[in-house]
């Protein structure tokens, strides 16, 4: 099982100085990945913004794009990733330009993930139809591929249309760069099987029980015919580190000792790949966390848990 790293994205100490040190820190530990995730607002109205999904890490984010394309400046091997850009805020036309211009200046490491979010209010914000989003997912996957693919592509539908067009430059990785989706319910994880190349957890999966999600994905990705061992399972590692020993404790909530053995927990449930994401720590990840004992704690947790020692 692969391990990754979740720059700063979220709150006081996502500035751009501590997105490099500590990118280009997991690059020299030997980390495979980077991470960054999407969030376009944060609800004013006190009765929208209590609900529980309304986290505090979502007050101030970054956009994910620009902060990886920052990033490939920066680094050199690990592999930059989103999880996840929602679908329907883009016209597949305008994300492949964007994800293939980050495919060209990463040279080659973006590994695109995409979902369909949950709230309305983002919707109504980035003008969106929040119905029959299923079969509209299906639609854009499918005019992106064309489009990444096709030369020219002729594509439409009663969604999407790209007619009798040259779209270049090509992705530098081919076909196209690695589509991972994400999502909780039965049918998107049917569509991680049917039609991507893996899964990618979100921040509220219950870690104990992911492997009946992964399960869901392969046999899917078995019933279209499609090879269920090639997928790539990721899975967003939500670690607080917590030393104490409490009897009740989330997954990848605890000592470091715990945390390490919630890793090989997951590996075992068939998780190829966990990014550590420090951003959902509202200790770290919050606008009123100090951003220097959010470093300090960064760079303890990257050098205590690198795949290098």
């Amino acid at each position: 099982m692969q391990l990754g790293f979740a720059v700063p994205t979220a709150g006081s100490w996502a500035t751009p100085d501590h997105m490099v040190e500590l990118a280009t820190r997991a690059e020299a530990l030997g980390y495979a990945s980077l991470w960054t995730f999407q969030r376009l607002l944060f609800p004013a109205d006190e009765a929208e913004a209590a609900n529980p999904r309304w986290q505090p890490v979502y007050r101030s984010v970054h956009d994910p794009l620009v902060t990886l394309a920052y990033l490939a400046a920066h680094t050199s091997r690990v592999r930059l990733g989103v999880a996840v850009l929602n679908m329907p805020w883009y016209s597949p036309i305008l994300l492949a330009k964007l994800a293939t211009t980050l495919d060209h200046v990463s040279a080659g490491r973006l590994d695109l993930g995409l979902g369909l979010g949950w709230s309305q209010v983002e919707y109504d914000a980035a003008d969106a139809p929040f119905e029959r989003r299923g079969e509209r997912a299906d639609d854009f996957l499918a005019c992106l591929t064309a489009i990444w693919t096709d030369d020219p592509v002729d594509y439409e539908s009663e969604f999407h249309v790209v007619r009798q067009a040259h779209v270049h430059p090509r992705p530098l990785q081919q076909p196209h760069p690695p589509v991972l989706l994400g999502g909780a319910a039965p049918p998107a994880l049917r569509r991680a099987g049917r039609l991507s190349q893996g899964w990618i957890s979100s921040s509220g999966q219950d870690l104990s029980n992911i492997g009946s999600q992964i399960a869901m994905v392969r046999e899917a990705a078995t019933a279209a015919g499609r090879d269920a061992d090639a997928l790539r399972f990721v899975c967003r590692g939500v670690v607080r580190v917590r030393p104490g020993g409490a009897e009740k404790r989330r997954p990848l909530t605890g000592s470091f000792e715990e945390i390490r053995a919630d890793l090989a927990l997951l590996s075992e449930q068939g998780v190829t790949e966990v990014f550590v994401d420090l951003n959902f720590d509202r200790e770290i990840g919050s606008p009123d966390a100090d951003p220097d004992v959010s470093m300090r704690r960064a760079h303890e947790v990257l050098d205590t848990l690198a795949p290098t020692q």
